[in-house]
Parts: structure tokens; sequence; C-alpha cells
């Protein structure tokens, strides 16, 4: 008993890819760097003061 490989497909597949490439470069590259930027100048004590002054948490005081 012989079992057949699928077909490849052929039709469409470099519209795939540049899809795939416009998705990398166009959305995750950028979403990566904003990411990146927002995190260079982030201070978390800051931010946790701030939070806890304006009464957000109700454990710390």
């Amino acid at each position: 008993m012989s079992s057949a490989l699928a077909k490849p497909q052929m039709r469409g597949l470099l519209r795939g890819y540049g899809a795939a490439a416009f998705y990398k470069f166009g959305v995750a590259e950028r979403r990566k760097k904003a990411y990146a930027d927002f995190y260079r100048n982030y201070d978390s004590m800051k931010d946790f003061e701030e939070m806890r002054k304006a009464g957000i948490f109700q454990s710390a005081k």
C-alpha cells in the first residue's frame, strides 16, 4: 500500500511570501521599535508612585 504525497501549493505562493514580508517589515518591526523606544526611558518606580498617589492600589500606602 503506497500513500501519495500531497501536491505542493503553486498558485499564490509569491503573493503569500509578499504578504508575510510586508507584515514583518511593515508591522512587526515597527512594533518592536516602538516597544524598545518606550522601555528605553521607562521608570517603573516613577510610574508606581504616580499610580499610588492616584489611589489605584488599595494595599500600598
